[in-house]
């Protein structure tokens, strides 16, 4: 175990055992991509690496960059499994997984950096597919020494930096998740993204046509009439 990962496991520690305090207050931390899982209503701070958990059908798993310290700050938006995946039809041979990736706040984002929007996705994958290839599935990771250190390329670099004397806020205020299509699905649900592009890009062609008909049409016209002038 590298020693960055026996730090922020020592910070998920000292919740679990009750020492983290309520009250926003100084103290040292890092920036880094938490680890969660939703059970019973809430999220819980993972207690083995994406390649270490193999999740159920129906769960849901949950991703959340932050500055924080002995208080792990967890994805601001509920992990509703019946919201992210509504829409995806189950699948024999698969599996579905809700994926909840939270980039942070304005305050948590490195400098020079832009924190997305809070996204849920629905991931259909094998059944024996971990955290780790879960997250993959959702968009590019970028892994340094065992540790998922950016997620759809935010951050763009580092890794689970220390920093000094950081304010914990006691809460954060929750947000709406935007809702990504599915992955993986052989299923495109109907009303989607996706399906809405499929009938814009049979539109598209056709329009052209027309156009371009039109343009020749018009075209013959003019040609007919400086033909009978001429004649």
């Amino acid at each position: 175990m590298t020693v960055k990962r026996l730090l922020l496991s020592l910070v998920a520690g000292l919740l679990l055992a009750g020492t983290a305090t309520t009250q926003a207050h100084a103290e040292d931390g890092f920036k880094f991509w938490g680890y969660y899982q939703w059970s019973s209503g809430q999220w819980s701070f993972a207690q083995k690496g994406p390649d270490g958990v193999v999740p159920a059908d129906g769960s849901v798993e949950g991703w959340r960059y932050a500055l924080g310290g002995a208080k792990p700050r967890v994805p601001r938006a509920a992990g509703d499994f019946e919201a992210i995946c509504k829409d995806v039809p189950a699948e024999t041979g698969k599996k579905r997984v809700a994926v909840v990736i939270d980039p942070g706040t304005a305050e948590d984002q490195p400098a020079g950096e832009q924190a997305g929007t809070p996204a849920g996705t629905c991931v259909v994958t094998d059944p024996k597919s971990n955290g780790a290839q879960v997250l993959a599935a959702v968009g590019p990771t970028r892994i340094e020494k065992g540790l998922t250190c950016g997620i759809g390329g935010y951050p763009s670099k580092g890794c689970g930096e220390p920093v000094k004397n950081i304010q914990v806020p006691a809460t954060d205020q929750p947000v709406q998740l935007q809702i990504d299509n599915p992955v993986g699905s052989s299923k495109v649900p109907a009303g989607s993204v996706a399906d809405d592009n499929k009938g814009s890009g049979t539109w598209v062609p056709l329009i052209l046509v027309v156009v371009l008909v039109g343009a020749l049409a018009a075209g013959g016209v003019v040609l007919v009439r400086r033909r009978r002038t001429r004649a």
